[in-house]
């Protein structure tokens, strides 16, 4: 299958699993993630239609960035650790994994830096698994108020989780519905600097019950790009 026919295939799930709850499939957020993708396969997805390109690696994002540019919005997905802060701060559009207050005073720091106030979401463990990062739920709020009050130059603009890998995507619900339901608790308590505008949640293989149960934006590499060698 080609990337066109790939893409077509994830863009009318989308649809369809938008209009089962009522949504519109043009509120929700589709990230290519280009995680091993070279750039001239990810510019034929450009073309194709894809507007939001997450990569995991800041020294990926910033060689690809190099060439592609501002073609795209860039989405930090994977852990960001904070000497590699600085590679990435003038680049990104939204960062997926604010996840501990060391990260948060750097990116602060660098955003002061440029005059930026840098849009992040902050990534929740609603799995509890040790393989994953992440606040654990129920640090979430406490962590939150100290980004709102400490740190102005983030914005915290929703949440990011994952539901552990399962062959029956189904079990991926009660996750992704616990996200939500801390992501409405958020909502209510009115801080500054701190709205509730996306939930990402959702990869290839359960994005369908991610969007059924709050997510606006989605994940997608393999469904776009096929199986990749990860190791390399």
């Amino acid at each position: 299958m080609s990337i066109k026919q790939n893409l077509d295939t994830v863009l009318k799930e989308i649809e369809s699993h938008a209009e089962r709850v009522g949504k519109d499939k043009k509120d929700i957020i589709l990230i290519a993630v280009t995680k091993t993708v070279d750039i001239s396969t990810i510019e034929e997805a450009i073309n194709c239609g894809v507007t939001h390109v997450g990569e995991n690696k800041p020294q990926e994002m910033v060689r690809k960035y190099e060439i592609i540019g501002k073609k795209v919005k860039w989405h930090f997905i994977g852990t960001l650790q904070t000497n590699k802060v600085k590679y990435i701060i003038d680049k990104v559009d939204l960062i997926h994994s604010l996840d501990r207050i060391s990260l948060c005073q750097e990116i602060d720091k660098r955003a002061k830096s440029i005059d930026k106030v840098i849009d992040c979401l902050v990534q929740v463990n609603i799995s509890k698994e040790d393989t994953k990062h992440g606040v654990m739920e129920e640090e979430a709020i406490d962590f939150i108020q100290n980004v709102s009050t400490n740190f102005s130059n983030i914005k915290i603009k929703g949440l990011m989780g994952m539901a552990p890998y399962s062959e029956n995507k189904e079990d991926a619900r009660v996750y992704f519905k616990k996200l939500k339901d801390l992501s409405k608790k958020i909502e209510n308590i009115n801080l500054h600097n701190v709205d509730m505008e996306y939930l990402s949640m959702g990869m290839s293989n359960d994005f369908g019950v991610a969007i059924e149960e709050g997510s606006n934006i989605v994940r997608v590499g393999t469904a776009i790009f096929g199986e990749r060698d990860y190791s390399l």
